[in-house]
């Protein structure tokens, strides 16, 4: 991941009336980074911002280094959309778009928000938010009309496996999720393969047929377990208690993804 220099931004000035100026204060959020990727975040090429800060504390996260807000770089909304404006016409050469991604948007829902818009509206890209679901309350009816996409990780169906990866219960995410179907919303669900914790078949199962039962999920990622942030969590001198967990073999991620195709899913 490629962190960038941020520009600084001054106070935008505003004219209220003919007789005077109101100042209005640039909306402002902490980023970790940025970076353009490709396959993973939304379909297309993307700019990605990753926001810093998440309520969970998922045991294979790749970017621990994202929990806490304070870690991140304060910056406003006017400093991503000038970054991302750089792009805009290789994106849309290359059919992507903007996603929002973190640690977890919603934690800063009217920064997201803003972000989102003006993605869509000032630079007519494609929009995707990349999301646990857990704190889909925040995100308001607004906020959902500038979203495309919903990048909905599932990290589980037995609610018990779900507690012991995230530390928080499963309930707000498929509240969430029922609320995207209602409002026929497009979803990829993103579901993490990981060997003796997730890849029990009845929790597999699970997680197709709760993902089938919603008819907006146009696409399931089953995504291999990998330990390529490990020297994250060791530089934060936390414990990576999947140290000797292996990555799913190939058979296993085909029988997964079989699972899902089963309940009438597109499963990469």
């Amino acid at each position: 991941m490629t962190v960038l220099t941020r520009r600084p931004v001054g106070v935008v000035a505003q004219a209220a009336t003919p007789a005077a100026a109101v100042t209005r204060r640039p909306v402002e959020g902490s980023v970790h980074s940025w970076d353009l990727s490709t396959g993973v975040d939304g379909p297309g090429s993307r700019f990605v911002t990753f926001l810093s800060g998440c309520p969970l504390t998922c045991l294979y996260c790749h970017n621990p280094d994202t929990w806490r807000m304070r870690d991140g770089r304060r910056t406003s909304a006017d400093a991503v959309i000038a970054e991302a404006r750089k792009y805009t016409r290789f994106i849309a050469a290359a059919g992507g778009g903007a996603t929002v991604s973190g640690g977890e948007p919603l934690l800063q829902p009217v920064f997201t928000g803003e972000l989102l818009h003006r993605m869509k509206h000032e630079l007519g890209l494609h929009t995707a938010l990349d999301t646990s679901g857990f704190l889909g309350v925040r995100a308001t009816d607004a906020l959902l009309r500038d979203v495309d996409l919903v990048l909905l990780d599932i990290k589980s169906w037995d609610r018990d496996t779900y507690k012991k990866v995230t530390g928080r219960p499963l309930r707000p995410t498929l509240d969430f999720a029922h609320r995207l179907a209602d409002l026929s919303q497009d979803v990829w669900v993103r579901f993490v393969l990981v060997p003796g914790l997730t890849d029990d078949p009845a929790n597999v199962e699970g997680v197709a047929a709760f993902a089938a039962s919603l008819g907006n999920v146009s696409r399931v990622d089953v995504l291999p377990f990998h330990k390529l942030g490990e020297p994250k969590w060791q530089a934060l001198g936390t414990p990576f208690t999947l140290h000797d967990t292996p990555p799913p073999t190939p058979d296993e991620l085909a029988a997964a993804r079989a699972v899902f195709t089963a309940h009438g899913l597109h499963a990469v």
